[in-house]
Parts: structure tokens; sequence; C-alpha cells
């Protein structure tokens, strides 16, 4: 029988997790449905970048604004909010002009952007601190199932019905087990801080935290750059495989659910790593460095590549370019006190999400300019080889200082 305390985690871990997916799903349903909304609306599948990018101006603020939220209201109701917020965002899309996809989009990202800093107030409290990188890890493989999701889920739906439906479809499912989650509020939203700031002195405040923190403030800077890449490559996945080699939606979608399943496998071994040999900021420049090589190998793919090998590749970006962020996470929380881990984690996704403010319309404009993915991919591996050798360069230098 599980003692009061493993109890506690599973629930938290599972609960997070589940959250995490589901809001990801909804955040990339869009860009599933890319190929099928441009022919129907009209427009170029690269504004998926636009999307993208207005989905994290919202989150960015969503996230910079949650610390005060999850203190006051706890973060399981924070949760509940967040879910029925991106099905509302989901749910403007009906409005069927480009006009209400940009306001779904921050709408959506508004919800997006608090789900980590609430999770990571409830497992901090239940984690145990030798366990801290496996457990973010764990909550962290909910991005990646949300990627399965979408890239399965949302093709499947399409095929049955038209894409208005399908949204009312998933809209519906992400409320009902919103819902659901009203069974452990009482138990898990304690200590709450009914009189907290919920907009005074909380906005820069978390930011502040993280960019003044000697060890917080270049790694936070270098998850810019990862984001980017790792949202780039997964948002133009299916448009860059349908439109250049000719692939289906339905086959295309299996490799956005491949780098989905080999993201999940990627983020709980190397959470192990990480607590096994106590070197997370090492394993991050490791993530870095393939991250980008695989970045500069797609930007070669052509139609000569078989399904099999792009598929490996797929799974390969998988493992290392979408699985360091519970790694990341797992350090803000190792590094600041108890009380400040939702403000500390707000204020580094702040910047980790201004990556992919930046990054999908800039990969979208290079693709537009030069009519290819492939500089559009050596540009962002060559970014991100970059900001890996300046970590790799600070790493060092602060152990010959010691």
């Amino acid at each position: 029988m599980l003692t009061n305390a493993a109890r506690n985690l599973f629930i938290s871990l599972a609960s997070t997790t589940a959250i995490q997916a589901l809001v990801t799903m909804i955040s990339l349903t869009v860009s599933v449905m890319a190929p099928t909304l441009a022919r129907e609306l009209e427009l170029d599948v690269t504004t998926i970048g636009i999307y993208a990018s207005i989905s994290y101006i919202g989150a960015m603020i969503g996230s910079l604004l949650s610390g005060g939220f999850v203190r006051r209201y706890g973060p399981i109701r924070i949760s509940q909010s967040i879910m029925c917020i991106c099905a509302l965002g989901l749910l403007i899309c009906l409005g069927n002009h480009w006009i209400w996809f940009l306001i779904s989009a921050f709408i959506c990202g508004l919800g997006y952007g608090p789900a980590t800093p609430a999770s990571s107030q409830l497992l901090a409290r239940h984690v145990p601190p030798q366990y801290l990188s496996l457990g973010f890890s764990v909550k962290q493989t909910g991005v990646p199932l949300g990627g399965i999701l979408a890239g399965l889920l949302v093709p499947w739906l399409l095929v049955r019905f038209n894409w208005q439906t399908s949204m009312v479809v998933l809209a519906l499912f992400v409320v009902t087990l919103g819902v659901g989650l009203q069974k452990w509020r009482r138990e898990f939203d304690t200590n709450l801080e009914p009189k907290a700031n919920l907009f005074k002195g909380n906005f820069l405040s978390s930011l502040k935290l993280v960019l003044t923190h000697p060890k917080l403030k270049l790694i936070a800077i270098a998850t810019f750059f990862f984001s980017a890449t790792q949202q780039c490559y997964i948002y133009f996945l299916v448009t860059f495989l349908e439109t250049d080699l000719g692939w289906v939606t339905q086959r295309a979608g299996l490799a956005l659910a491949i780098v989905g399943i080999s993201a999940v496998v990627g983020r709980i071994l190397w959470g192990i790593v990480a607590d096994a040999t106590g070197r997370s900021n090492a394993l991050i420049i490791l993530l870095a460095f393939v991250m980008a090589g695989i970045t500069i190998l797609t930007g070669f793919v052509d139609s000569d590549w078989s399904t099999y090998e792009i598929f490996g590749l797929c799974a390969c970006f998988g493992a290392t370019g979408a699985a360091w962020n519970g790694i990341y996470l797992a350090e803000i929380t190792r590094t600041v006190e108890d009380k400040d881990v939702s403000r500390a984690t707000g204020g580094g996704l702040f910047i980790t999400f201004f990556g992919v403010v930046v990054g999908p319309p800039t990969f979208g404009l290079i693709v537009t300019l030069t009519d290819s993915f492939q500089a559009a991919y050596l540009c962002l591996g060559s970014a991100t080889l970059v900001i890996g050798a300046i970590l790799l360069l600070s790493l060092t230098t602060s152990k010959e200082k010691s």
C-alpha cells in the first residue's frame, strides 16, 4: 500500500504531466492543421510562424503573472483555469477569419504560460530533492506527449470531421478533464496567500529574480535559443514534409509523433543521468551541441532520403533537442528558495518563451525570402551551435576560477 508521501507524489506527477500534455496539444493544433487551414482560408502555410509568435507572447505574459495567482489560488485551481482558457482560445478560431486566429493564438498562449510555474510549485513540495531532475523531466514529458496527441489525434479528427468540428471536440475534451481535477483541489491547494499581489510588484520581479542570479542568468538566456530551435522544428515539421517532400498529413503527423515519443524517452533518461551525476549544466551543453548538429543535418534532407531515415532523424532530435527542459526547470527549483519557485520559473520561462516569439516568424521569413527550408534549418542550427559554445566556455572558465 502506498504511503501518503508516495501517493501525493504520484498524483502530483500524473496530474501535472496530463495538464502539460493537454495544453501543449491545444497549442499545436493549429500548426498540425496548417496545410488544411491554408487551403481553406487561402493563406501561406509559413504564416504558422506568426501564430506561434503571438501565442508565445501570451505565454510570456502568462508566465510572468503566474507567481501571484499560484500563491493566492493554488496550482490546481490555476491549472483548471488555464485549461478552460486554452479551450476558449481554440473555439475562437471558429470565427473563420485570420484575425480570429491571431486572437486565438494570444489567448491559448495566455493559458499555456502558467502551466509550468503552477506545476513547479506543486512538484517542489512533493518530489524528493535527490530526484528533482527526474521528477521535473517526467512532468515535462507532458510537452512531447502533447505533440504526440496533436500529431495523431488532430489528423484522425480531420479525416472524419471538418476542422471546425475537430476543434470543438478537442476543446470539450480539455474542459472535461479540467473539471475532473476538482477532486484534488482542496487537498493540494494548501498554504495559500489570499492577499498575494496579482499584478503589482509581480510582473517584472520574476524576470529580475532570474536575470540577477549568477547561476541562472546565462542558462536562462541560452534557453531563448534552445526553445527557438525546438519549436521551429516542431511547428514547421509537418509543413516541411508536406510541401517540400510531398508527404500526406497523416504521414507527416506520424513524424511529429515520433519526435514526441523520443522526447518522452529522452527527457526521462536525461533526468536520471542528471540526478545520478549532479552535472546538469554539462548535460545541457551536450544537448545543445547535438541539437545544433541534427538541425543542421535536417537542412540537407531531400526526396532522396527514405521515410525511415527521416523518422530516425526526427527521433534523434526529439531525444536531444526536445529533452533539455526538465533539467533546466529542476535547476531553477534547486537553486532558489521554495517560496520563489513559481516566480523564478515564470521569469525563466519568460526568456524561454521569447525564443519562440522570435524564432518561428524568423524561420518562416527565411523560408519565404530564400524559398528554401534548407537555409532556415542551417541558420537555426548555427545559432544553437554558437550558444552551446558560449555555455561551454563559461563552464570551463568557472571551473578554472574555482
